[in-house]
């Protein structure tokens, strides 16, 4: 599995600003939680989806690839940054 967390930079209030994504090897997503400025959060998995979020049907493009585009500020992450952003996902819902 691969880790990322993508900065969105924007002013619409109906887009989110944070996203964390988990990839599989094929780069697919299998869970997924936006953050929006305000503090709500959406989240989607393989079997559940809130919020306005779900998972892509297409495989996530490489970081260098999202970082060419200067409103996103991609990164990786490790698996526990991301576990802990999963496990708050429902503490942030409104």
């Amino acid at each position: 599995m691969q880790y990322i967390k993508v900065i969105w930079h924007h002013e619409d209030p109906e887009t989110p600003v944070l996203l964390f994504s988990e990839l599989d090897s094929e780069r697919n997503e299998n869970r997924k939680i936006e953050i929006y400025a305000d503090g709500r959060r959406g989240f989607a998995d393989l079997k559940e989806e809130f919020g306005g979020t779900f998972i892509g049907t297409a495989p996530v493009p490489p970081l260098k690839e999202i970082a060419a585009d200067p409103q996103f500020v991609p990164s990786e992450i490790n698996a526990e940054e991301f576990e802990r952003e999963w496990l708050a996902r429902r503490s942030h819902v409104r």
